[in-house]
This record gives C-alpha cells, structure tokens and sequence, in this order.
C-alpha cells in the first residue's frame, strides 16, 4: 500500500477544502440555518409532534443527510473530473500507485469534509431545537458510511461526466429530490398507504430512517433493512469502480 501517494491525493484535496472555506463549509451552514428558521419555525408551528418527537428535533437527521450527500457526491465528482478535465489524471494514472489508492485518497477526503460539515450541522441544530441522541455509536456508524458511499458515488460521476453540467447533473436532479421524497421532513408514516409503498422504493428512505433512528430510537423502516441498503449501495459503487479502471472507461484519451 502507497501510503505516501494516499497522503498526497488526500492532503491536495483537503487544502482545496480550506482554500474554499466560505463554500465549502460557511455556506452548508448557513443553508441549514434556513431550513430550520423556514421548517423549524415556519411549518413547526403547525405540526407539534411526529411520533412523539419535536417538529424541530424531527428533521434534524433529515437536514444533515440531506447536507452530508449532496457534499459527499459533489465533492469526488468535482476531485476526480478537474484533474480529467485538464489531463493531469493521465499522469496521476501513470504513477505507480493503484486505483484503489487513488479511490481511497479521492474518496478519503471527500467523505472526510462531508463528515466534518454533518458535524457542525449537528453542532449548529442545537441552538435552534433540545436535540438528545439515544444511539450516538449508531449515529456516528451511519454518517460514516453514508459518507463513504456517497463519495463513491461521486467518484463514479466524476469520471462519467463530460461536462460540468453533466458533473451537477445527478446531484441536483437525482440526489436532493431523492432525499426530500425519502422522509427528511416527514415521516413516512403520514403518507397514504399507496404513496408508502411507493417510497419505499426510494433508496434514501432507508438511510435516513436509520439515521433517525440512531437519534430518537424510531424508524419508518427497520434498522436491518437500513444498514443491507447502505452495505448493498457501497459494495454496488465499489464493483462500479473497479469496473471503470479495469476497462479504462472515461479515462482513455
């Protein structure tokens, strides 16, 4: 193992992080300010209580997912297709470093400042709602693979994409749809039957009733059925990965 080659890729990615420190992390918080001031106090004013819960405490998971994955993808796509997009990924693949290297060292950091900016969301829900979370093992578990996953994911779409257009294209049209339909703000529960089973087909539905589960103890779906969606999902990009390097696919001139 390249350990020296990881560290490199990984510290080159951070430092972007820190260059950017307005967009990269300023503005995520500032954006969940919102929701809670619109959600929180706006649409909590209506709804007491879900399934014993705050309103406000309620979509706390939901904003952090809803946060944590949409920086998880853009953050690997945007690392990986820059380097393609200006030909350096050609030496970066000459080197002798293998492509697993090089997924841990993208998707590393990637996952490491999603991980950091679902941190300070949590840190930042607290001045606005009483926030007790009865399984913080879990909790953390399932941030950091929610992380992990979804950095793979941006892995993939950065190689895939041709453009920077295409390069948004999944994140804005795919992904936060996804999560806003997966119960972020409400509970499945409150849906009629027909349109339950209809989200239960949504993917995202399982990571965000496991993620809410760690914090309050409740769930629209089991925790076993959550952590088989997260396991399947990384195992599933990981194989997608492995393809693309073995076939050379997006990466030949």
């Amino acid at each position: 193992m390249n350990w020296n080659a990881i560290a490199a890729i990984y510290r080159f990615e951070m430092a972007r992080t820190f260059r950017t420190l307005m967009q990269s992390i300023v503005s995520p918080v500032l954006s969940t300010s919102l929701y809670f001031v619109v959600f929180g106090a706006a649409i909590g004013s209506r709804i007491d209580q879900v399934e014993g819960v705050s309103y406000g405490a309620f979509i706390v998971p939901g904003l952090i997912m809803l946060t944590v994955l949409t920086q998880s993808t853009t953050n690997a796509s945007f690392g990986i297709y820059f380097p393609k997009f200006i030909g350096t990924v050609y030496e970066l693949l000459s080197a002798p470093i293998s492509f697993f290297e090089i997924v841990i060292g993208y998707v590393g950091a990637a996952a490491t400042k999603a991980f950091m900016i679902g941190l300070i969301i949590l840190a930042t829900a607290h001045f606005f709602v009483d926030l007790t979370i009865a399984h913080p093992v879990w909790m953390m578990a399932f941030l950091v693979l929610t992380c992990i996953s979804f950095a793979l994911l941006g892995f993939i779409i950065g190689i895939w994409a041709q453009n920077f257009e295409q390069l948004q294209l999944v994140p804005l049209l795919v992904i936060t749809p996804l999560v806003f339909l997966g119960g972020s703000f409400y509970s499945i529960s409150m849906l009629p039957p027909v349109w339950q089973t209809i989200t239960l087909f949504n993917p995202v539905v399982y990571l965000i009733s496991g993620f809410r589960w760690a914090f309050f103890g409740m769930a629209d779906v089991s925790l076993g059925w959550s952590v088989l969606a997260i396991a399947v999902f990384m195992t599933t990009c990981l194989a997608t990965i492995g393809w693309i390097f073995r076939t050379g696919y997006r990466l030949r001139s």
